[in-house]
């Protein structure tokens, strides 16, 4: 039972983005995605998820720090 749960959660997780994409299709004239139309990468912004995900990777860093200094303490 644990083994199709976690079988689920994979495939939820994978499946969940593809379904609700929220970007148009690249290159379709009929909504607007034409060429020359946006700069590469179709002009989504990146800011918001790469100060998140730098903050994650400090944290997760300093997490690792802590727990190797109280290891080597004890």
């Amino acid at each position: 039972m644990k083994k199709v749960i976690q079988i689920l959660a994979i495939l939820f997780v994978i499946l969940v983005p593809v379904i609700l994409s929220a970007q148009p299709m690249p290159y379709d004239p009929s909504i607007g995605g034409g060429a020359g139309s946006a700069p590469v990468g179709g002009g989504a912004p990146i800011g918001g998820g790469l100060i998140i995900m730098l903050s994650l990777a400090v944290g997760y860093g300093t997490r690792k720090i802590y727990e190797a200094r109280k290891k080597v303490l004890d």
